[in-house]
């Protein structure tokens, strides 16, 4: 609002003249003194993008005025860092080239000229935060009226303007690299931009991580502060950006279906395309499954909202993730993403750029070719809920109708001991049989008796024979002497100790028994145990590549068709905090002091129990020579079971309900001579 017209001028004072017979300099004072009372309109980040923002052609390949209609998508992301929005941070998983830096530019520009207050913008190095200055700063600036008279020119003798500095009346704005400790902590910020943080270094000049050396600027602002992370993905485990959207409340664009209506978030899968014609691209509804295409985008896009799929961690945080499939028509069209991943395919460096700038999402490697993580359909669904989406249905602590044989292993804790029962067939598929917790410990007598009395136990098959654990493998790590001294007291027939080992470059996965010294009640007993070593690594990457595997349909299975040799089948009974120990680790490329590159497994959260111990179980069936059998010895193991060739595969898996034998009045044990 303007100055009432009642209210008497000053005749003298700092910046009016003494005497008001110069009538224009009056007038002009008397509108700038308005102006300067007046307050701006309540305008969010989109709305002063629309009004104010003009884009060079030194920086867009749209130049003129800026319109968020174009990339609707974008609207809900710029508009939580209005400061009108009680939200603190923003993180953006995304696709690359699809209007996020353009947005980060809007935010600094809103702030210039709406909301004035100290900005941090951070690029990876500080070459590339120079280059962003000229490249975007430097016109976002030149283009737009209302911040050019709010910047002060770049002159030569002027601090106030420089390539990594803007200063602007009631704020500053500081550029710098995530290389660079001291341009992260040089001043407190309120708002923080901070641009493909995937790219910045583990450490800034030893310093510490740089977004955690960023938004601690950030802090003294209290609930006034605005964080926009933005980036496109990377590796599966070391992504910061995948960290900061998985604790978030993951937003997805949901966009109608112009056909049926459907509302859905757009996934690659359902990009289908003939063999070989990637230019007959559709997008197929999961809806009505009719083929939508490309034409139709435009509308679909203003139609879409954004909507939480998960419960973020912080409420002050939220996350969004977007995919190149639903970049504006002209940019980047379904047909040229048909075309890349058809060019990607058989090169692990190609489908990673694919995964990761055009699916925004991370690759997970395995040092085989495929992503372990492609076990499914290519979505940003964790690893575990695909998993959980393929388990069967049998009983707990019953054997599937293949399964010819039980091994277990055994991991030792402070505070229990878990063992996993996995029964093993023919060509080493195999099913998880029972999962026991036995609290107490290693300290804790009756943990070990309880143990030992395991071992003793019987499984019922579906043919109503008995199982016992033909060998049980127990990690070393933890207690040593403890496990040794156990494993001695019941007999190393059906017990193997065991020891991890790192590295692929073994000449066998298991190797041993050597023997080593145990303490017996107090006494050290020189060569009192036997120790197996076990290459973990080897058999954590046969783990991921057997469930991996593609699995015949429910209708091929019907007409006979047989799993894969080394197929893993999980039961409806393991729960998700099961399966997310089991998919724990990934396989990473590191390299050394040395610029010598290795593989090394990875962790990707603390709980990693169940790989583990299906590591261990698997060591023992190869310890009882599974991997070396010949035929007949299979065939005798079929025998004894009443497992006939002729059954189908999976039909256990498959049934209404899990067949439960009845207990014959004497139950009969298989126990043969070479399984212990």
């Amino acid at each position: 609002m303007s100055a009432p017209s009642s209210t008497p001028l000053p005749r003298s004072g700092p910046g009016l003249p003494d005497d008001l017979t110069d009538f224009d300099g009056a007038t002009e004072l008397l509108r700038a003194w308005s102006r300067g009372i007046r307050p701006g309109p309540d305008l969010t980040v989109s709305e002063w993008a629309d009004r104010h923002r003009w884009l060079s052609s030194r920086a867009s390949a749209e130049p003129g005025r800026y319109r968020t209609a174009r990339t609707p998508y974008m609207r809900e992301i710029m508009d939580r860092l209005s400061p009108g929005d009680p939200t603190q941070r923003v993180v953006f998983m995304k696709a690359a080239q699809i209007g996020a830096t353009e947005a980060g530019s809007c935010f600094i520009g809103f702030v210039m000229h709406h909301a004035p207050g100290p900005i941090l913008a951070v690029q990876p190095t500080v070459e590339l935060a120079k280059r962003n200055s000229r490249q975007r700063i430097d016109p976002l600036i030149e283009e737009s009226p209302e911040l050019r008279e709010r910047v002060k020119p770049a002159r030569s003798r002027d601090a106030g303007n420089t390539m990594l500095s803007k200063e602007f009346a009631g704020g500053i704005l500081i550029m710098t690299g995530a290389n660079s400790a001291v341009g992260l902590r040089s001043t407190p910020a309120r708002y923080i931009f901070l641009d493909e943080v995937d790219a910045y270094p583990a450490s800034a000049d030893e310093e510490g991580d740089p977004v955690t050396l960023a938004e601690a600027r950030s802090l003294t602002f209290a609930h006034r502060r605005k964080v926009f992370l933005v980036s496109t993905p990377t590796i599966r485990g070391l992504s910061r950006i995948e960290r900061e959207f998985e604790a978030s409340d993951q937003r997805r664009f949901f966009v109608p279906c112009p056909h049926c209506g459907h509302a859905q978030w757009l996934k690659f899968e359902r990009l289908r395309w003939d063999k070989g014609h990637p230019e007959t691209a559709a997008y197929h509804c999961e809806g009505c499954e009719a083929p939508i295409a490309e034409h139709h985008k435009t509308a679909m896009l203003a139609a879409g909202e954004w909507r939480p799929t998960a419960t973020a961690a912080d409420p002050l945080t939220i996350g969004y993730h977007l995919s190149a499939l639903y970049s504006p028509v002209g940019w980047l069209s379904w047909a040229r993403i048909a075309r890349a991943h058809e060019a990607a395919r058989g090169s692990d460096e190609a489908m990673r750029a694919f995964r990761n700038t055009i699916l925004g999402e991370t690759w997970m490697e395995t040092g085989e070719g495929e992503p372990w993580s492609a076990i499914g359909p290519r979505t940003m669904a964790s690893d575990w809920q695909r998993l959980a989406d393929r388990r069967e249905a049998w009983a707990p602590g019953t054997v599937p109708q293949r399964g010819l044989f039980l091994t277990a292993g055994a991991d030792v804790q402070k505070d229990r001991i878990e063992v996993d029962v996995w029964a093993w067939g023919r060509g080493l598929e195999s099913w998880l049989v029972d999962h026991i917790v036995i609290e107490g410990g290693p300290g804790d007598p009756a943990c070990w008796q309880k143990l030992t009395e395991l071992l003793g136990r019987t499984w019922a098959h579906a043919n109503g024979q008995h199982l016992t654990i033909a060998r049980l493998a127990i990690d070393t790590g933890f207690e040593t002497s403890a496990v040794y001294g156990w494993a001695r007291a019941v007999g190393f027939a059906q017990v193997a100790p065991v020891k991890g080992v790192e590295g692929f470059n073994r000449s066998s996965p298991v190797t041993g028994p050597t023997y080593v010294d145990a303490t017996v009640a107090g006494k050290r007993l020189r060569r009192g145990a036997r120790l197996w070593t076990v290459a973990t690594a080897t058999f954590k990457a046969e783990t991921y590549r057997f469930l991996r595997q593609e699995r015949p349909t429910s209708e091929e299975i019907a007409a006979g068709a047989s799993f894969p040799a080394g197929t893993v089948h999980l039961p409806n009974w393991a729960d998700g905090e099961w399966l997310k120990q089991l998919t724990a680790e990934q396989l990473v490329t590191v390299k050394g002091k040395r610029g010598f590159t290795r593989l090394e497994w990875q962790k990707l959260r603390e709980r990693n129990e169940a790989l583990d111990i299906r590591v261990y179980a698997r060591a023992a069936a190869w310890i009882l020579g599974a991997d070396r059998w010949p035929e007949a010895r299979w065939g005798d193991l079929e025998a004894q079971l009443g497992v006939t060739a002729g059954d189908k595969p999976g039909a256990e898996a498959h049934s209404a309900k899990p067949k439960v034998p009845r207990a014959p009045p004497r139950r009969r044990m298989v126990r043969s001579s070479y399984m212990r």
